[in-house]
């Protein structure tokens, strides 16, 4: 095709039409259609042999295979024995049907999926708070109108390229961009004014700037009275976060301090945007909490062009989490423990409510159960890499390897299938039909633009398959994705997140629509609370959240803070993008950045091959000495497996709220340190 850089016949480009990204795409997207055709890709099913070779298989005798192990496991240990693993890549229609699969064909409550890892701090904040999560409760081109935002932990530069046009009219239009992080990263260095904070202190930075707020009579105590309630008790809780304190904490001073407080406060409008750094915690959750806290003491959530929000980069991660795929939801944004809609989505099934199991065990959690010590015996991963995308990798290495049956549905091989006992080769991207919901909440669609290779079959064709052979077919009984959809819709409805009024000939129509939409002539959602909040009496709620160590902080042993992040070249695991040569050549392999004074400190400069361990494990990084981040840190992109995993070092403590691994914060030290020279090609 004239114009294909890639050579595949494809060319990929941006929709100028489209309102979110107006043509724009990453890097990634760019060169996406080097995945089609790509000799890498999997196009029959594969059995592992006696011997331990994967060999080719029928579709039928893979699925009869995959029927027989689940109901022998379920027979003989029961249906707990049971997990599935989803994934924010999945369709909306993908990701109901996996929930409903998991709940009713199999039994099992033990499914959650890749988001987990994600938004999962981001939206127990928001739930807690607002009564709903939606990453953004406004449409992105409210960016454009802000007059001050503050990013915190999120590097959109690098993660969600896209969205930079947005910030960059911001400034244009006289607007101020802070970011808050421990690099000097590609976004911060476009920032008005920057914030070096300690990994691991946001919590502390936020409650700071509400003492401040408060101090300099800078909230908005008419608003407060009006659209919240429980401010009286985060006063008294803030008041203990002196500046003095906070910036020994955190590392940001007095006057960054003060300053940031008075911009956001004193503009019309004003936004405060969370990505993975704060949200990636222990204590993920209250970080999210405590900054949705100081936005409301200054009245600038559901004002026009403010708010708080969470940045995502999933295709479908607001989508994913929507409908069944964690451990303790259910369609619609319907909780698994609440009766009341049990009972709703169990008529829509067809089944008994007091059929449908209770809450399963989160993502890592149910990781960390697989094996016979466990109870977990047998998993379906569909759409996800949690060989590499896990903390504690080495751990869950070891429990996918002590499985009974693991089946992993996937494009192209990756470090789980390796471990894998049945591997089913599956659609990509531009091989389907289906719904995704972007950070916005607008459902939007993905069409068909080429076949897939002879031997590939879609997931919803899949689970029908599996569904009927386990007993309940009539259940799964879905030929197309639309087929999906029109019953997402009906179990949705009344929801959280009603689809109830959503069709894809109004999604085409409308370049998407906003949920909730509870019927075919309500307009769609694109601002929440204008008018009221999530809960019952349509007040927003503050809660008290006070400052607590990481799981785990330097110490004499391990002296320095280790912290994960994106490159813009690859995405997650890297399963996918270490496959287009383009973006393998731009980053070969993970580069540690540390600082010039801790690289002269252990001899260490550029290009030097550094070991580096915590108390779970050790993992070779390429030197990368730059002045971009804190002399106290080291930061390690994920994308990569084996030797060079970034997760072999992180650690695996919950959020006690969101049950998100602490990613981003982790204690380790550099044991040793080997020239350039020797540093393998």
């Amino acid at each position: 095709m004239p114009g294909d850089p890639t050579g595949t016949g494809w060319v990929v480009s941006g929709d100028p039409q489209f309102p979110v990204n107006n043509g724009q795409l990453c890097i990634k997207g760019w060169t996406s259609s080097n995945l089609l055709g790509h000799p890498k890709r999997l196009t029959a099913p594969l059995l592992r042999s006696a011997s331990g070779r994967m060999i080719p298989a029928r579709w039928d005798d893979a699925l009869d295979l995959i029927a027989d192990r689940l109901l022998n496991l379920r027979k003989q240990y029961g249906p707990e024995s049971i997990g599935v693993f989803g994934s924010g890549a999945l369709t909306n229609e993908k990701a109901y049907l996996l929930g409903k699969f998991a709940r009713v064909a199999v039994g099992t409550p033990h499914i959650d999926y890749n988001g987990r890892y994600c938004m999962s701090s981001g939206a127990a904040g928001g739930n807690k708070a607002f009564g709903i999560d939606r990453g953004l409760p406004f449409p992105v081109e409210d960016i454009e109108r802000a007059e001050v935002i503050l990013l915190v932990g999120a590097n959109a530069a690098d993660t969600l390229p896209p969205i930079m046009q947005w910030f960059d009219r911001q400034k244009a239009a006289g607007g101020r961009l802070i970011v808050a992080d421990p690099r000097r990263t590609s976004t911060a260095r476009v920032a008005d004014l920057y914030l070096p904070i300690t990994p691991g202190t946001d919590l502390t930075l936020a409650n700071g700037l509400l003492f401040v707020a408060i101090e300099e009579k800078l909230i908005d105590p008419e608003y407060i009275a009006e659209r919240t309630n429980g401010f009286s008790a985060v006063r008294q809780t803030v008041l203990a976060y002196d500046p003095v304190y906070v910036e020994r904490i955190t590392g940001v001073s007095e006057s960054t301090l003060r300053q940031t407080a008075r911009w956001l406060a004193e503009a019309k409008s004003a936004m405060v945007l969370t990505g993975r750094g704060p949200e990636q915690q222990s204590k993920g959750s209250d970080s999210v909490l405590a900054f949705i806290n100081f936005m409301l003491a200054i009245g600038k959530v559901g004002k026009p062009a403010s708010g708080y929000g969470c940045l995502t980069g999933q295709g479908n991660g607001q989508g994913g989490r929507e409908h069944g795929q964690k451990a303790d939801q259910l369609p619609g944004y319907r909780l698994i423990e609440v009766d009341a809609h049990r009972a709703a989505v169990a008529k829509v099934w067809g089944v008994d409510p007091a059929s449908l199991p209770r809450k399963g065990k989160s993502a890592f959690e149910l990781l960390d159960s697989l094996g016979p010590d466990g109870g977990i015996r047998g998993l379906l991963v569909m759409g996800s890499n949690v060989a590499v995308a896990s903390p504690d990798a080495a751990r869950i290495a070891k429990r996918l390897k002590s499985l009974d049956l693991l089946v992993v549905c996937d494009s192209f091989p990756n470090d789980t299938s390796q471990h894998a006992h049945v591997v089913l080769p599956v659609n990509q991207w531009a091989e389907e039909e289906g719904t995704m919901t972007n950070l916005e909440g607008r459902v939007i669609r993905r069409r068909v633009v080429t076949n897939p290779p002879n031997g590939v079959r879609g997931d919803i064709d899949i689970l029908r398959e599996l569904a009927r052979r386990l007993g309940c077919g009539d259940r799964f009984d879905f030929h197309s994705p639309r087929e999906v959809f029109d019953e997402l819709r009906r179990a949705t409805a009344g929801g959280i997140a009603d689809y109830s009024g959503i069709t894809y000939e109004r999604i085409d129509a409308e370049e998407g629509v906003f949920w909730p939409c509870p019927s075919e002539d309500h307009p769609g959602t694109p601002r929440l609370f204008a008018d009221r909040f999530g809960h019952p009496d349509g007040k927003a709620r503050f809660h008290p959240v006070e400052h607590r160590p990481a799981g785990e902080e330097p110490d004499a042993d391990y002296p320095l803070y280790y912290t994960t992040g994106r490159y813009k070249e690859h995405y997650n695991s890297g399963a996918q993008t270490r496959l287009v040569p383009e973006l393998e050549k731009a980053r070969p392999r993970p580069r540690v950045q540390l600082h010039p004074r801790l690289a002269a400190r252990i001899g260490a400069q550029t290009g030097s091959l550094l070991t580096i361990e915590s108390r779970r494990g050790r993992a070779d990084f390429v030197a990368d000495v730059t002045p971009d981040i804190r002399p106290d840190t080291v930061f390690v992109p994920f994308h990569w497996g084996g030797a060079n995993s970034a997760n072999l070092l992180t650690n695996p403590a919950l959020d006690p709220t969101s049950r998100m691994p602490e990613f981003k914060v982790a204690a380790v030290r550099i044991v040793e340190v080997r020239p350039p020279e020797e540093t393998p090609a």
